[in-house]
């Protein structure tokens, strides 16, 4: 089984992992712009060769794993390079936009339109870790434009490596990722932007932070090379997230100023039903 796997990070670097783990036939070759990811990767064990797009025709699966806004442009260069046996997938957190740029191609039926919801804040091949998408759901778009075969090997990949599947159409997997995923690492992001400001005038306010802080604020160590395309793609939903996001920031703001604690309490118990949700 030949797997080539663009883009040697924390999710491509993950899936080599686990492929080579679950499946004793399998070769993983990667493609990364980044010399020494390669190397890393190499040493690491992630993948037994580097390759290049020119080499795919023999491929049967190919991960785009890149930031999306070079997944736009290298995906329809991928799929002119690939057998008709080859099926090739992403794992973008945003959907709408891939899927549009290669609508019309004369390959679109060996492409799947993947995100699998899982992750960490780190990144780069030392980020890879074993078993990260045990148990984790894979969305997919469109899934009725992937030809049958190739739907019945990709979903077989998902099964071993233990992912659950959801179906989903592209603008809305883009209108819910925007509140569950990308206003989080916004939140992260703006908040550590607040204390490190703060932190100019009050020195012990390190110090001070506890593990909530610490939790809330982890997302914050992503990558913005990574995560500026995908608020750029999704621009409109993060926006519209952003809006009712700073509306309840704003009111919640109102209630204490104008010493409604009684109101500050309600708002805080109708929210703890999250718990129910998440668990």
């Amino acid at each position: 089984m030949k797997v080539y796997v663009i883009g040697i990070g924390l999710i491509g670097g993950s899936l080599a992992l686990d492929i080579k783990s679950t499946f004793d036939d399998a070769a993983v070759f990667g493609i990364d712009e980044n010399e020494n990811h390669l190397q890393q990767a190499l040493q690491l064990g992630l993948i037994d060769q580097i390759a290049t797009i020119d080499q795919l025709i023999n491929a049967d699966f190919v991960i785009l794993a890149v930031p999306v806004d070079i997944g736009l442009v290298i995906l329809p260069e991928i799929l002119h390079a690939i057998g008709e046996e080859t099926l090739v997938f992403d794992v973008g957190s945003t959907k709408l936009p891939i899927c549009e740029v290669i609508q019309n191609h004369p390959k679109r039926r060996n492409f799947m339109a993947c995100h699998p919801i899982a992750g960490t804040e780190f990144s780069g091949p030392k980020a890879a870790i074993r078993n990260l998408f045990e148990g984790k759901t894979n969305i997919i778009c469109e899934v009725e434009k992937t030809t049958f075969k190739l739907q019945e090997k990709g979903l077989d990949l998902f099964k071993k490596l233990g992912m659950r599947i959801r179906y989903m159409d592209p603008k809305s997997h883009d209108k819910h990722i925007a509140y569950v995923s990308h206003l989080s690492h916004i939140s992260s992001f703006m908040l550590g932007k607040t204390v490190i400001e703060k932190e100019k005038d009050e020195q012990d306010i390190f110090d001070m932070a506890g593990s909530g802080f610490e939790s809330t604020v982890r997302l914050a160590k992503s990558s913005p090379a990574m995560w500026t395309p995908i608020f750029k793609q999704n621009k409109k939903q993060v926006v519209k997230s952003l809006e009712e996001y700073i509306s309840n920031l704003t009111h919640f703001k109102e209630l204490l100023e104008n010493d409604k604690y009684e109101e500050v309490y309600n708002e805080m118990q109708n929210t703890n039903r999250i718990k129910e949700i998440l668990k």
